[in-house]
Protein backbone atom coordinates (compact mmCIF):
# COMPACT_ATOMS: atom_id res chain seq x y z
CA UNK A 1 0.00 0.00 0.00
CA UNK A 2 1.53 3.38 -1.04
CA UNK A 3 1.98 6.55 1.32
CA UNK A 4 0.40 9.99 0.51
CA UNK A 5 2.98 12.05 -1.40
CA UNK A 6 2.95 14.08 1.10
CA UNK A 7 3.95 11.34 3.87
CA UNK A 8 6.12 10.03 1.48
CA UNK A 9 8.30 13.25 1.12
CA UNK A 10 7.93 14.01 4.88
CA UNK A 11 9.95 10.43 6.10
CA UNK A 12 12.12 10.86 3.10
CA UNK A 13 13.15 14.39 4.29
CA UNK A 14 14.04 12.97 7.54
CA UNK A 15 16.17 10.21 6.89
CA UNK A 16 19.87 10.17 8.84
CA UNK A 17 22.63 12.67 6.70
CA UNK A 18 25.60 13.90 8.00
CA UNK A 19 23.77 17.73 8.03
CA UNK A 20 23.32 20.10 10.70
CA UNK A 21 19.66 19.82 10.66
CA UNK A 22 19.90 16.00 10.95
CA UNK A 23 21.23 16.92 14.22
CA UNK A 24 19.01 19.53 15.26
CA UNK A 25 16.08 16.64 14.48
CA UNK A 26 17.68 14.11 16.46
CA UNK A 27 17.62 16.65 19.58
CA UNK A 28 14.43 17.75 18.97
CA UNK A 29 13.68 14.07 19.33
CA UNK A 30 15.48 13.43 22.52
CA UNK A 31 14.03 16.75 23.84
CA UNK A 32 10.64 15.40 23.26
CA UNK A 33 11.25 11.46 24.60
CA UNK A 34 13.24 12.84 27.87
CA UNK A 35 10.25 15.09 28.20
CA UNK A 36 7.49 12.45 27.81
CA UNK A 37 9.81 10.05 30.14
CA UNK A 38 9.94 12.40 33.00
CA UNK A 39 6.62 13.39 33.22
CA UNK A 40 5.52 9.54 32.93
CA UNK A 41 8.22 8.80 35.60
CA UNK A 42 7.42 11.78 38.17
CA UNK A 43 3.20 11.78 37.53
CA UNK A 44 3.09 7.62 38.11
CA UNK A 45 5.75 8.05 41.48
CA UNK A 46 3.26 11.32 42.88
CA UNK A 47 0.33 8.82 42.10
CA UNK A 48 1.72 6.00 43.60
CA UNK A 49 2.39 8.08 46.89
CA UNK A 50 -1.09 9.06 46.74
CA UNK A 51 -2.77 5.85 46.71
CA UNK A 52 -0.20 4.21 49.29
CA UNK A 53 -0.73 7.18 51.93
CA UNK A 54 -3.93 6.02 51.48
CA UNK A 55 -3.46 2.62 52.08
CA UNK A 56 -1.78 2.96 55.49
CA UNK A 57 -3.81 5.58 56.75
CA UNK A 58 -7.09 3.45 56.15
CA UNK A 59 -5.34 1.07 57.51
CA UNK A 60 -4.43 2.06 61.02
CA UNK A 61 -6.99 5.22 61.06
CA UNK A 62 -10.95 4.78 60.87
CA UNK A 63 -13.00 5.47 57.88
CA UNK A 64 -15.45 7.59 59.81
CA UNK A 65 -14.80 9.08 63.92
CA UNK A 66 -17.85 9.24 65.64
CA UNK A 67 -18.09 11.33 68.84
CA UNK A 68 -20.63 13.45 70.99
CA UNK A 69 -20.18 16.83 72.63
CA UNK A 70 -18.52 14.94 75.53
CA UNK A 71 -17.85 11.39 76.72
CA UNK A 72 -19.89 8.71 75.59
CA UNK A 73 -21.51 6.54 78.24
CA UNK A 74 -24.10 4.19 77.09
CA UNK A 75 -22.58 3.89 73.74
CA UNK A 76 -23.53 0.12 72.94
CA UNK A 77 -26.74 1.27 71.68
CA UNK A 78 -25.01 3.18 69.29
CA UNK A 79 -22.57 0.75 68.34
CA UNK A 80 -26.11 -0.96 67.48
CA UNK A 81 -27.24 1.36 65.60
CA UNK A 82 -24.14 2.13 63.06
CA UNK A 83 -23.48 -1.69 62.48
CA UNK A 84 -27.09 -2.09 60.53
CA UNK A 85 -25.97 0.19 58.06
CA UNK A 86 -24.88 -2.12 55.06
CA UNK A 87 -21.89 -0.27 53.96
CA UNK A 88 -20.40 -0.56 57.79
CA UNK A 89 -17.76 -3.51 58.61
CA UNK A 90 -16.98 -2.79 61.85
CA UNK A 91 -17.59 -0.24 64.89
CA UNK A 92 -15.22 -0.06 67.90
CA UNK A 93 -14.95 2.13 70.95
CA UNK A 94 -12.33 5.16 70.57
CA UNK A 95 -10.10 5.86 73.59
CA UNK A 96 -6.56 7.54 72.52
CA UNK A 97 -4.51 10.14 74.63
CA UNK A 98 -1.18 11.20 74.53
CA UNK A 99 1.22 9.84 77.72
CA UNK A 100 4.50 9.60 78.75
CA UNK A 101 7.04 6.56 78.61
CA UNK A 102 9.96 5.59 80.77
CA UNK A 103 12.06 2.55 80.13
CA UNK A 104 13.62 0.55 82.91
CA UNK A 105 16.96 -0.71 81.13
CA UNK A 106 18.90 -2.79 82.50
CA UNK A 107 22.09 -0.82 81.94
CA UNK A 108 21.94 2.88 81.55
CA UNK A 109 19.88 5.64 82.28
CA UNK A 110 15.73 5.83 81.35
CA UNK A 111 14.79 7.43 78.33
CA UNK A 112 11.35 9.13 78.15
CA UNK A 113 9.03 9.72 75.34
CA UNK A 114 5.59 11.38 74.93
CA UNK A 115 3.75 8.88 72.52
CA UNK A 116 -0.30 8.85 71.91
CA UNK A 117 -1.69 5.64 73.14
CA UNK A 118 -4.87 4.04 71.76
CA UNK A 119 -7.12 1.67 73.44
CA UNK A 120 -7.66 -1.47 70.86
CA UNK A 121 -9.84 -4.70 71.59
CA UNK A 122 -7.78 -7.59 72.90
CA UNK A 123 -9.46 -10.28 70.38
CA UNK A 124 -7.56 -9.96 67.12
CA UNK A 125 -10.04 -11.05 65.31
CA UNK A 126 -12.58 -8.48 66.31
CA UNK A 127 -9.69 -5.61 65.84
CA UNK A 128 -9.17 -7.23 62.22
CA UNK A 129 -12.31 -5.54 61.15
CA UNK A 130 -11.19 -1.99 62.42
CA UNK A 131 -7.40 -1.78 61.52
CA UNK A 132 -4.42 -3.69 60.38
CA UNK A 133 -2.52 -3.74 63.72
CA UNK A 134 -3.27 -7.57 64.52
CA UNK A 135 -1.81 -8.27 61.53
CA UNK A 136 1.56 -6.04 61.77
CA UNK A 137 3.34 -7.21 64.56
CA UNK A 138 6.46 -7.94 63.45
CA UNK A 139 7.74 -9.30 66.28
CA UNK A 140 6.49 -10.98 69.43
CA UNK A 141 2.52 -11.43 69.29
CA UNK A 142 -0.73 -9.38 69.27
CA UNK A 143 -1.22 -9.47 73.58
CA UNK A 144 -2.77 -6.68 74.82
CA UNK A 145 -3.94 -8.37 77.91
CA UNK A 146 -3.26 -7.41 81.44
CA UNK A 147 -0.89 -5.23 81.85
CA UNK A 148 0.98 -6.20 77.87
CA UNK A 149 1.19 -3.48 75.35
CA UNK A 150 2.36 -3.28 71.54
CA UNK A 151 4.63 -0.24 70.57
CA UNK A 152 5.57 0.60 66.68
CA UNK A 153 8.74 -0.43 65.01
CA UNK A 154 10.45 3.33 65.06
CA UNK A 155 9.58 4.01 68.26
CA UNK A 156 10.91 1.00 69.70
CA UNK A 157 14.06 1.43 68.18
CA UNK A 158 14.39 4.95 69.24
CA UNK A 159 13.96 3.61 73.25
CA UNK A 160 15.75 0.89 72.65
CA UNK A 161 12.71 -1.34 73.42
CA UNK A 162 12.36 -5.04 72.95
CA UNK A 163 9.91 -7.71 73.53
CA UNK A 164 9.48 -8.66 77.52
CA UNK A 165 10.73 -4.89 78.75
CA UNK A 166 8.93 -3.17 80.50
CA UNK A 167 7.59 0.43 80.75
CA UNK A 168 6.41 2.95 83.11
CA UNK A 169 3.63 4.82 81.84
CA UNK A 170 2.48 7.94 83.00
CA UNK A 171 -0.94 9.55 82.00
CA UNK A 172 -2.47 13.21 82.43
CA UNK A 173 -3.97 11.74 86.01
CA UNK A 174 -0.70 11.33 86.92
CA UNK A 175 0.15 14.76 86.64
CA UNK A 176 -2.28 16.43 88.13
CA UNK A 177 -1.84 14.19 91.08
CA UNK A 178 1.72 15.23 91.06
CA UNK A 179 1.04 19.14 90.57
CA UNK A 180 -1.32 18.74 93.80
CA UNK A 181 1.82 16.63 95.92
CA UNK A 182 3.60 20.13 94.56
CA UNK A 183 1.33 22.54 96.45
CA UNK A 184 1.47 20.03 99.45
CA UNK A 185 4.76 19.83 100.21
CA UNK A 186 5.34 24.00 99.43
CA UNK A 187 2.05 24.29 101.87
CA UNK A 188 3.15 21.57 104.99
CA UNK A 189 7.00 21.36 103.41
CA UNK A 190 6.32 18.02 103.38
CA UNK A 191 4.90 15.31 101.46
CA UNK A 192 2.39 12.96 103.40
CA UNK A 193 1.87 10.75 100.11
CA UNK A 194 2.93 9.43 96.43
CA UNK A 195 2.20 7.32 93.68
CA UNK A 196 3.30 5.14 91.27
CA UNK A 197 3.15 5.04 87.68
CA UNK A 198 1.28 2.01 85.78
CA UNK A 199 3.85 -0.24 84.81
CA UNK A 200 3.45 -2.20 81.12
CA UNK A 201 5.31 -5.13 79.40
CA UNK A 202 6.07 -5.00 75.95
CA UNK A 203 4.50 -8.21 74.22
CA UNK A 204 4.79 -7.19 70.46
CA UNK A 205 5.94 -4.97 67.94
CA UNK A 206 4.25 -3.43 65.30
CA UNK A 207 5.01 -2.16 61.67
CA UNK A 208 1.98 -0.72 59.98
CA UNK A 209 3.99 0.74 56.91
CA UNK A 210 3.76 4.08 57.96
CA UNK A 211 6.39 6.20 59.59
CA UNK A 212 4.11 8.26 61.52
CA UNK A 213 2.46 5.54 63.09
CA UNK A 214 5.26 3.52 63.62
CA UNK A 215 6.61 6.30 65.68
CA UNK A 216 4.20 7.50 67.69
CA UNK A 217 1.36 5.22 68.54
CA UNK A 218 1.32 2.08 71.69
CA UNK A 219 -1.36 0.08 71.81
CA UNK A 220 -3.12 -1.43 75.00
CA UNK A 221 -6.12 -2.57 76.28
CA UNK A 222 -9.12 -0.45 76.22
CA UNK A 223 -9.79 -1.02 79.82
CA UNK A 224 -6.41 0.37 80.35
CA UNK A 225 -6.65 3.27 78.14
CA UNK A 226 -9.88 4.38 79.85
CA UNK A 227 -7.84 4.17 82.76
CA UNK A 228 -5.03 5.58 81.62
CA UNK A 229 -7.25 8.87 80.24
CA UNK A 230 -9.73 8.97 83.18
CA UNK A 231 -12.67 7.67 81.40
CA UNK A 232 -13.62 5.11 83.70
CA UNK A 233 -16.80 2.98 81.40
CA UNK A 234 -17.14 5.91 78.94
CA UNK A 235 -15.19 6.59 75.65
CA UNK A 236 -14.60 9.37 73.88
CA UNK A 237 -15.94 8.73 70.68
CA UNK A 238 -17.14 5.94 67.96
CA UNK A 239 -14.27 4.37 64.98
CA UNK A 240 -16.16 3.05 61.97
CA UNK A 241 -14.77 1.10 58.77
CA UNK A 242 -16.49 0.65 55.64
CA UNK A 243 -16.38 -1.96 53.18
CA UNK A 244 -15.64 0.60 50.64
CA UNK A 245 -13.67 4.02 52.21
CA UNK A 246 -15.04 5.82 48.98
CA UNK A 247 -18.68 5.56 50.31
CA UNK A 248 -17.96 7.68 53.32
CA UNK A 249 -19.66 10.64 52.51
CA UNK A 250 -22.50 8.54 51.19
CA UNK A 251 -22.76 6.05 54.68
CA UNK A 252 -22.28 9.05 56.82
CA UNK A 253 -25.51 10.78 55.48
CA UNK A 254 -27.01 7.89 56.04
CA UNK A 255 -25.89 7.08 59.43
CA UNK A 256 -26.78 10.91 60.27
CA UNK A 257 -30.50 10.04 59.37
CA UNK A 258 -30.79 7.40 62.23
CA UNK A 259 -28.36 9.13 64.95
CA UNK A 260 -29.47 11.50 67.22
CA UNK A 261 -28.57 15.15 66.10
CA UNK A 262 -26.26 16.00 68.61
CA UNK A 263 -23.77 13.12 66.73
CA UNK A 264 -20.98 14.62 65.06
CA UNK A 265 -19.22 12.19 62.16
CA UNK A 266 -15.69 13.32 60.07
CA UNK A 267 -14.81 10.85 57.77
CA UNK A 268 -11.03 9.55 56.81
CA UNK A 269 -10.54 12.52 53.92
CA UNK A 270 -11.20 15.68 56.16
CA UNK A 271 -9.21 14.37 58.92
CA UNK A 272 -6.47 13.78 56.94
CA UNK A 273 -7.36 16.81 53.89
CA UNK A 274 -3.93 19.12 54.71
CA UNK A 275 -1.93 15.91 53.22
CA UNK A 276 -4.12 14.71 50.67
CA UNK A 277 -4.80 18.43 49.37
CA UNK A 278 -1.18 19.23 49.35
CA UNK A 279 -0.47 16.06 47.04
CA UNK A 280 -2.99 16.85 44.72
CA UNK A 281 -1.45 20.32 44.71
CA UNK A 282 1.87 19.14 43.98
CA UNK A 283 1.00 16.60 41.29
CA UNK A 284 -1.01 19.18 39.44
CA UNK A 285 2.23 21.63 39.76
CA UNK A 286 4.66 19.04 39.12
CA UNK A 287 2.57 18.34 36.13
CA UNK A 288 2.64 21.86 34.51
CA UNK A 289 5.53 22.59 35.21
CA UNK A 290 7.05 19.99 33.87
CA UNK A 291 5.11 20.30 30.64
CA UNK A 292 7.64 22.87 30.15
CA UNK A 293 10.35 20.41 28.80
CA UNK A 294 7.76 19.61 25.99
CA UNK A 295 7.47 23.54 24.74
CA UNK A 296 11.51 23.16 24.86
CA UNK A 297 11.61 20.49 22.90
CA UNK A 298 8.69 21.89 20.67
CA UNK A 299 11.26 24.98 19.97
CA UNK A 300 14.07 22.41 18.59
CA UNK A 301 11.14 20.98 15.92
CA UNK A 302 10.42 24.08 15.33
CA UNK A 303 13.95 25.37 14.53
CA UNK A 304 14.39 22.62 12.60
CA UNK A 305 11.33 22.21 10.05
CA UNK A 306 11.77 26.36 9.71
CA UNK A 307 15.65 24.97 8.23
CA UNK A 308 14.10 23.15 6.87
CA UNK A 309 11.92 24.90 4.95
CA UNK A 310 14.86 27.66 3.88
CA UNK A 311 16.85 24.42 2.46
CA UNK A 312 13.96 23.06 0.50
CA UNK A 313 12.95 26.14 -1.03
CA UNK A 314 13.59 24.98 -4.60
CA UNK A 315 11.88 22.02 -4.24
CA UNK A 316 8.69 23.82 -3.22
CA UNK A 317 9.03 26.05 -6.35
CA UNK A 318 9.25 23.08 -8.34
CA UNK A 319 6.43 21.11 -6.66
CA UNK A 320 4.15 24.25 -6.10
CA UNK A 321 5.03 25.03 -10.47
CA UNK A 322 4.25 20.97 -10.70
CA UNK A 323 0.49 21.86 -9.93
CA UNK A 324 0.92 20.93 -5.60
CA UNK A 325 -1.80 23.46 -3.53
CA UNK A 326 -0.57 25.08 -0.63
CA UNK A 327 -2.39 22.58 1.96
CA UNK A 328 -0.21 19.80 0.31
CA UNK A 329 3.14 21.49 0.84
CA UNK A 330 1.97 22.32 4.49
CA UNK A 331 1.06 18.65 4.76
CA UNK A 332 4.94 17.87 3.90
CA UNK A 333 6.00 19.67 6.48
CA UNK A 334 3.14 18.79 9.44
CA UNK A 335 3.74 15.63 8.82
CA UNK A 336 7.69 15.81 9.55
CA UNK A 337 6.72 17.51 12.96
CA UNK A 338 4.13 14.30 13.76
CA UNK A 339 6.64 11.72 12.57
CA UNK A 340 9.31 13.73 14.84
CA UNK A 341 6.84 13.88 17.99
CA UNK A 342 5.49 10.39 16.99
CA UNK A 343 8.71 8.93 17.23
CA UNK A 344 9.49 11.17 20.47
CA UNK A 345 6.30 10.24 22.49
CA UNK A 346 7.08 7.08 21.89
CA UNK A 347 10.60 6.51 22.54
CA UNK A 348 9.70 8.66 26.32
CA UNK A 349 6.97 6.43 26.72
CA UNK A 350 9.19 3.12 26.40
CA UNK A 351 12.15 5.01 28.79
CA UNK A 352 9.28 5.73 31.29
CA UNK A 353 8.05 2.43 31.49
CA UNK A 354 11.85 1.23 32.09
CA UNK A 355 12.64 3.79 34.70
CA UNK A 356 9.23 2.91 36.10
CA UNK A 357 9.88 -0.55 36.24
CA UNK A 358 13.47 -0.33 37.25
CA UNK A 359 13.25 2.46 40.09
CA UNK A 360 14.14 0.85 42.98
CA UNK A 361 16.94 -1.27 41.91
CA UNK A 362 18.31 1.92 40.64
CA UNK A 363 17.80 3.66 44.24
CA UNK A 364 19.40 0.58 45.62
CA UNK A 365 22.47 1.04 43.13
CA UNK A 366 22.62 4.79 44.62
CA UNK A 367 22.42 3.85 47.90
CA UNK A 368 24.99 1.00 47.83
CA UNK A 369 27.65 2.53 45.34
CA UNK A 370 27.64 6.15 46.14
CA UNK A 371 26.11 6.34 49.78
CA UNK A 372 23.33 8.34 48.06
CA UNK A 373 19.67 8.30 49.76
CA UNK A 374 17.21 9.97 47.47
CA UNK A 375 14.69 8.34 48.92
CA UNK A 376 15.02 7.74 53.00
CA UNK A 377 12.32 6.31 54.78
CA UNK A 378 12.01 8.42 58.12
CA UNK A 379 11.10 11.50 55.73
CA UNK A 380 8.94 9.83 53.69
CA UNK A 381 7.66 7.00 55.25
CA UNK A 382 7.68 3.99 52.84
CA UNK A 383 10.31 1.84 52.51
CA UNK A 384 10.47 1.19 48.90
CA UNK A 385 9.51 4.04 46.06
CA UNK A 386 5.84 3.74 44.61
CA UNK A 387 4.58 4.18 41.81
CA UNK A 388 1.03 3.84 40.15
CA UNK A 389 0.74 3.70 36.03
CA UNK A 390 -2.58 5.35 35.45
CA UNK A 391 -3.85 4.61 32.02
CA UNK A 392 -5.37 8.62 32.02
CA UNK A 393 -2.16 9.99 32.77
CA UNK A 394 -0.38 8.10 30.54
CA UNK A 395 -2.99 9.39 27.42
CA UNK A 396 -2.62 12.78 28.98
CA UNK A 397 0.85 13.16 28.62
CA UNK A 398 1.25 11.26 25.22
CA UNK A 399 -1.70 13.05 23.76
CA UNK A 400 -0.52 16.54 25.08
CA UNK A 401 2.87 15.95 23.93
CA UNK A 402 1.78 14.91 20.82
CA UNK A 403 -0.20 17.59 20.32
CA UNK A 404 2.65 20.06 21.37
CA UNK A 405 4.32 18.71 18.65
CA UNK A 406 1.96 19.23 16.25
CA UNK A 407 1.61 22.80 16.95
CA UNK A 408 5.27 23.48 17.01
CA UNK A 409 5.00 22.34 13.04
CA UNK A 410 2.18 24.74 12.21
CA UNK A 411 4.21 27.87 11.67
CA UNK A 412 6.93 26.70 9.67
CA UNK A 413 4.01 24.54 7.75
CA UNK A 414 2.06 27.83 6.79
CA UNK A 415 5.28 29.89 5.76
CA UNK A 416 6.08 27.41 3.18
CA UNK A 417 2.61 26.57 1.78
CA UNK A 418 2.31 30.60 1.37
CA UNK A 419 5.45 30.51 -1.11
CA UNK A 420 4.89 31.20 -4.41
CA UNK A 421 6.89 29.43 -7.89
CA UNK A 422 8.03 32.06 -9.13
CA UNK A 423 9.40 33.62 -5.47
CA UNK A 424 10.80 30.09 -4.60
CA UNK A 425 12.54 29.76 -8.12
CA UNK A 426 14.09 33.07 -8.29
CA UNK A 427 17.16 32.78 -6.74
CA UNK A 428 18.14 29.32 -8.34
Amino acid sequence: MKLPFELMLAARYLRPKRTFVSVITLISIIGVMLGVAVLIVVISVMAGFDRQLREKILGFKPHLRVVANGPMTDYALLVHAISTNQGVKGVAPLVMGQVMVETQPQDGPPQYLCPAIRGVDPDANSESKISVLPSSVVTGQYDVRGNRVLVGQDLAASLNLRVGDTLSIYSVGDFRRVAKLIKKSRAKEEVEEGFLPTEFEVSGIFDVGYYEFNNFFIACSLANAQELSGLEDSVQGLVVTLFDPGAARQVRGELHAILEPGIRIATWEEENSDILDALLVEKNVMFYLLFFIMIVAAFGITSSLITFVVQKTREIGILKALGASGGQIMSIFFSQSLLVGAVGVTAGYGLGMLAIAYRNEFLLFLRRAMSIEIFPSRIYGFSQLPALIDAWDILIICGGSLLICLLAGVFPAWNAGRLKPVEALRHE
